[in-house]
């Protein structure tokens, strides 16, 4: 009698082996095919969060933000003929000066995908962040290959697989390590596996990595943060980049890097020789790190979605609360540690630029608020939609809501004034990153309180069941989009039909134009 086995789709690399080799020869079969099918819901999530952080990118660089126009005339000046695309331009220019601006572009609004570092099946939950910042990777080495939408969106699964698994199994943060590190490895192993690079040399680019280029989590510290944190992850990738480059021609970077007792792995969590953690990494299958990824839906931090989604639910149940900027006397948000920590720092209470207030709860909760009160005034009615959904489109939050004359809005810094913030303790910190635990309590002018109950999983949660996700990524990429093109529909089907593009459609993907926008700096 014959029986039937389960078919293996994942690659265990245990803690007493080198994973830096392991990670070079998965990445090695995946990319040539020896192992791997995913499922089409991979593809098509992987798509969604690929389009999701193009449009976001265009659309940073359509209002002349800071970091992505320096970085995006930095690399115009390395043009190549061998080059690869940059956002909106026909000029090729070298792979890691236009990876480096892309990747920047992508990252300026803080409004691309999220993952948190949660496998509860495998007991894997350092709960390390992590953003879909990476994807102009695998395009610009598909394009330098000569390949296909296919084999670029394939290497997008396996760098959102690898930087993704890593953020379950070593929480970078808790050292006070930025978590680009996660993205810049699997980056390395990426870009190397897709050029035809052996898995010794991607190892040694990994080795390179982690011993030359650690950022630490000095550039999100401070009242006022700068350039710095939205390019964190643009600027290791570069140098991850060049690290694969240097490989390739044959530079030796340092082995067995997860072992090695001096790198940052062992040196924080010491062991008597292994690497701290077991990595398990998908190749076939619907089990990939991608699925468990967040998608936010305008520009906020995505630890204050659970807030949002509060606020939200209270208006819609109780539209009177809008009757008027006084019907509200105070807020209290009460949330889990790194959120208290993190937005809800006291030094983010009067945010002075774009990227602190995105950066701050109170900041964002009173942004949504004062658009739902301006709505109610203008239509006439407290009442602002049908849906949950119909009220995430209407108070979306813009590039326009980061604007200076935004940030010192009169009736925003009032609102705020009535916000208090709190940590919800153990209980609340025991349910993260399972969720977002969060709540919100609402006191009416009367002294009447209303408690949103504990929010868990936001619109926009990969675990989250009540929203039509399609619909309210429609409605971001059509509000985000059309600020950087009069027609975002063209450019959104492009990016969304990635997987049926031959290779000269890809060579030109990013062949479109950018319309420059006025009223925003």
């Amino acid at each position: 009698m014959m029986t039937s086995q389960a078919v293996q789709t994942t690659v265990s690399l245990a803690r007493n082996t080198n994973q830096a080799l392991g990670i070079g020869e998965f990445a090695v079969d995946f990319m040539n095919g020896s192992i791997g099918e995913p499922d089409e819901a991979v593809r098509n999530r992987t798509l969604q969060f690929f389009t999701d952080s193009v449009i976001c990118g265009i659309s940073a660089i359509a209002l002349n933000t800071n970091a992505p126009r320096v970085l995006r005339e930095e690399a115009l000046c390395y043009e190549s003929a061998n080059g690869v695309g940059i956002f909106g331009s026909t000029k090729r220019v070298s792979p890691e000066k236009a990876i480096v601006a892309n990747c920047s572009a992508v990252r300026e609004w803080d409004s691309n995908g999220t993952n948190f570092g949660f496998n509860p099946k495998l007991g894997h939950t350092a709960g390390e962040f992590g953003h879909n910042d990476f994807y102009p990777v695998p395009i610009a080495a598909a394009q330098i290959a000569n390949k296909d939408g296919n084999f670029a969106l394939r290497g997008m699964i396996l760098l959102d697989e690898i930087r993704g698994r890593l953020a379950e199994v070593f929480s970078l943060k808790s050292y006070r390590i930025d978590h680009v590190v996660h993205g810049a490895i699997a980056s390395a192993a990426t870009y190397g596996a897709m050029l035809g690079a052996t898995p010794q040399q991607i190892e040694s680019a990994i080795g390179m990595m982690v011993a030359h280029y650690i950022p630490f989590r000095a550039i999100r510290a401070g009242k006022q943060l700068s350039d710095s944190k939205g390019a964190s992850a643009a600027i290791s990738t570069e140098a991850a980049i060049l690290s694969m480059q240097r490989s390739m021609r044959g530079f030796v970077g340092p082995k067995d890097i997860f072992r090695n007792p001096e790198a940052i792995w062992r040196q924080f969590e010491p062991t008597e020789g292994d690497s701290p953690f077991d990595l398990v990494l998908s190749h076939s299958g619907d089990d990939f790190a991608v699925m468990g990824m967040h998608f936010k839906l305008g520009l906020y931090e995505h630890q204050s979605a659970g807030a949002l989604q509060g606020l939200l639910d209270l208006i819609e149940q109780n539209p009177q609360l809008l009757d008027s900027p006084n019907a509200i006397s105070s807020m209290k948000v009460i949330a889990y540690e790194p959120a208290f920590g993190i937005i809800g720092d006291p030094a983010k209470r009067d945010p002075q630029t774009r990227q602190s207030a995105d950066h701050s709860m109170v900041y964002i909760i009173a942004t949504a608020l004062r658009k739902a009160l301006e709505l109610a005034k203008k239509t006439g009615s407290t009442t602002l939609a049908d849906t949950n959904d119909g009220y995430w489109k209407k108070l979306i939050l813009t590039p326009n809501d980061f604007h200076e004359n935004a940030i010192f809005d009169e009736t925003t810094r009032a609102i705020m004034q009535t916000i208090t913030f709190e940590h919800g303790g153990q209980e609340y910190d025991a349910k993260y990153p399972d969720g977002i635990p969060t709540s919100l309590i609402i006191t009416d002018k009367d002294g009447k309180e209303y408690d949103s109950g504990l929010v868990m999983y936001p619109s926009g949660h990969a675990r989250n069941n009540t929203a039509n996700l399609d619909d309210l990524l429609s409605n971001k990429w059509q509000t985000l989009g059309s600020l950087a093109t009069d027609n975002p529909n063209t450019i959104i089907d492009k990016f969304n039909s990635l997987e049926q593009q031959s290779a000269s459609d890809l060579a030109s993907l990013y062949d479109f134009e950018i319309t420059a926008r006025e009223g925003y700096e």
